[in-house]
């Protein structure tokens, strides 16, 4: 008779004693027949039932090696709790029950902010369950699989904090035993909390090699633990070792197709360098891991404390933007400057949600006020589109972007910047449409009220990289001028061959640079990095369709590669602040803010003009400088009209000013509006 695996449920021969699909043990014959003759157990609880007279069950939150685990209303005290239902065939056991009894008595006296606490053990009708600490989130697992590769600052951060768990359970002799990513619960608030302490003491089992007892799961076993042998606090941080290492390059550093296979992995094989997975980990963060996951227990860190110690020693030689600042639990009540509450600010993030709804009703009854045309008489363009026939992901995403940085800095010259051109497409619907065809492009450069598009495409060719564009009259679809840039090896060439591209057009279009220099080097004005930049472009993509935390982690990427990459603090701080709304976590922590704004000012050399004035608008705003604000907002806007930042910032400023100018907010909101008419914001505003 096959064995269903409880917990992936996979068909496995009737002698199996784990399972071929996931490696959970499977319940033996003998504990079957033990199970059949006792009492049947409750094995599910349904929403809305009370179970033993006090839980109210909400929800089922998972299912375990353990059994499932629920969201439950204790109805004495009104709190929100976790409970678990143990599975009858581990709670079978007389003697388990008395371990899992004795071991919660330890783990209850484990207070710290980054363990969950452990309540009780209680039985009712037959079945055996444990309640704990409901904490709300998401297990690490669950978040590696969602990111795939996490940041070096995040995962320095979720260590050191469950270090600081460990350290205080150690303190007490608790060792966890099943220390692994899903057994870590990180909250809403970015915090990390260690699970099921006591839990896996409790559990018997054999071990892998058949000798004493096994308890853990193999791949984030020690090799003491592989072997049954007696374990101590340092198999913990052989298993912390193995977490940092999935963090970091998700993978594990030891897998295979059973459970044994592991086991013989785990005492037997050296790991291989994590940076052979992930080029981002510095070589002493790599020596850290290593030393974690050495053979021998002697050998390792011989305490949790000392393993963060040498985190936060590493944390402080990583650029400030890639270092996780704890959130701040409690600012309502303090000032920020002497005239600035806090409390007044989050006043339209708390009531949001209900403007949300007022919104849509005046989306639909305002008239839909057609695009500003272009806005000077000046020659102007739009950068629009290039196919990319490379093969290199993104290239022509950030070959549109340099050269639509690159054209902006031309005087008598109007260029639609990127963030517009995304504006119109999302009103027609295309703004996550993969390539972009010649009607598209001509009809968002009409939108644009462009006289001129760029088209064109891009090659490989052998080695050699061949970039054609064609310079286009929008109104006539003839094309005015076509010019090639011809280069090698991308990563080096794709800077020059986008500043001769910049001077054909430039010429063309009988525009001169504004800096009056000879030649216009879109490295002055960005970055010499072609890695940084393509982590800078992946950024604002993910920004302007409102994926912050995607923003943020490709824009510290790229400053990482370039710490003197000014724009990339610059949008890097738009996406910390998430537009001041970001309904999941609405306290902005200000002062990282400010210091990635200072960052970006500190290098705005390498910015083009209006850029520049977008980090002092930034910095205006977050120094509460509101009457400087608006100074800055109509200085962009005289200059460049088509630039939206510089009206929402205006948007802003007056609701912080000692008298609120109506007027000055609702002349904002109708410009933004003109130029996207999609605008949420601004209808939140006008709202």
């Amino acid at each position: 008779m096959a064995k269903k695996c409880p917990k992936c449920q996979f068909e496995n021969a009737s002698d199996s004693k784990f399972c071929k699909e996931c490696g959970t043990q499977l319940a033996s014959t003998e504990d079957s027949e033990v199970t059949a003759t006792l009492e049947t157990p409750k094995q599910e609880l349904t929403t809305g039932s009370t179970f033993a007279g006090r839980y109210q069950i909400i929800e089922e939150l998972g299912r375990g090696g353990m059994g499932r685990v629920y969201k439950v209303l204790d109805k004495e005290t009104n709190e929100k709790i976790a409970l678990k239902l143990i599975k009858p065939e581990i709670a079978a056991d007389k003697k388990t029950v008395e371990r899992f009894r004795n071991e919660l008595t330890t783990a209850r006296k484990i207070v710290q902010k980054n363990v969950c606490r452990m309540y009780d053990l209680g039985k009712e009708e037959g079945a055996y369950y444990i309640t704990m600490e409901y904490i709300s989130g998401q297990d690490l697992k669950g978040l590696i699989r969602q990111t795939g590769q996490l940041t070096v600052g995040k995962a320095v951060s979720v260590a050191k904090q469950v270090c600081d768990g460990l350290t205080e359970a150690h303190s007490l002799g608790v060792v966890h035993r099943d220390l692994k990513p899903n057994n870590i619960m990180i909250d809403q608030g970015g915090s990390a909390k260690i699970m099921d302490f006591g839990i896996a003491r409790a559990v018997k089992g054999k071990s892998i090699t058949g000798s004493d007892v096994m308890i853990g799961t193999p791949q984030y076993m020690s090799p003491e633990q592989v072997e049954g042998k007696d374990v101590d606090h340092r198999s913990d941080i052989y298993s912390l070792g193995i977490i940092l290492y999935e963090m970091l390059t998700d993978r594990v550093p030891f897998d295979g197709d059973t459970p044994l296979t592991v086991g013989v992995k785990q005492k037997t094989e050296a790991p291989k360098d994590p940076r052979e997975f992930n080029e981002r980990i510095r070589e002493e963060l790599s020596r850290l891991i290593l030393k974690c996951l050495a053979k021998g227990k002697e050998s390792r860190f011989q305490s949790a404390a000392e393993v963060k110690s040498e985190l936060e020693r590493i944390e402080q030689g990583l650029p400030t933007t890639d270092r996780v600042i704890p959130k701040k639990k409690t600012l309502t009540s303090r000032e920020i400057t002497v005239q600035f509450s806090l409390k007044k600010f989050l006043i339209p993030v708390i009531t949001i949600g209900l403007l949300i709804a007022a919104a849509l009703i005046i989306w639909q009854l305002l008239p839909q006020k057609k695009p500003a045309p272009s806005l000077s008489g000046k020659p102007s363009l739009a950068v629009m589109y290039f196919e990319n026939r490379s093969g290199i992901e993104d290239l022509d995403k950030t070959l549109v972007d340099m050269l639509t940085t690159n054209m902006s800095r031309y005087e008598g010259l109007d260029v639609v910047s990127s963030q517009r051109l995304f504006d119109i497409l999302k009103q027609i619907g295309k703004q996550d449409a993969e390539t972009i065809d010649r009607k598209t492009a001509t009809e968002v450069a009409e939108k644009a009220g462009v006289k001129t598009m760029l088209l064109g495409s891009i090659m490989k060719i052998g080695d050699k990289v061949i970039i054609n564009s064609h310079l286009t009259d929008v109104q006539s679809g003839n094309i005015i001028d076509s010019a090639q840039a011809e280069g090698g090896k991308i990563e080096e060439d794709i800077f020059n061959m986008v500043n001769k591209l910049t001077a054909k057009i430039g010429m063309k279009l009988n525009a001169a640079p504004k800096e009056k220099e000879q030649e216009l080097k879109i490295t002055d004005v960005t970055t010499n990095s072609f890695e940084a930049y393509q982590y800078y472009q992946k950024g604002l993509h993910h920004l302007w369709r409102f994926s912050f935390g995607q923003a943020e982690e490709n824009f510290q990427t790229a400053i990482a590669i370039d710490p003197s990459f000014s724009m990339a603090y610059f949008w890097l701080a738009m996406a910390q602040t998430t537009f001041g709304f970001d309904l999941a976590s609405p306290f902005l922590d200000i002062e990282s803010v400010q210091k990635t704004l200072s960052q970006a000012k500190k290098y705005s050399r390498r910015a083009t003009e209006k850029e520049r004035l977008l980090i002092d608008i930034g910095i205006s705003g977050f120094d509460f400088d509101f009457e400087e604000i608006k100074v800055s907002c109509e200085e962009i806007i005289e200059k460049y009209p088509d630039e939206k930042l510089g009206y929402l910032f205006l948007q802003v400023a007056p609701n912080f000013a000692k008298e609120i100018d109506f007027e000055d907010v609702k002349n904002a909101i109708e410009k933004t509006l003109e130029l996207d008419p999609t605008d949420g914001f601004s209808y939140n505003s006008l709202a």
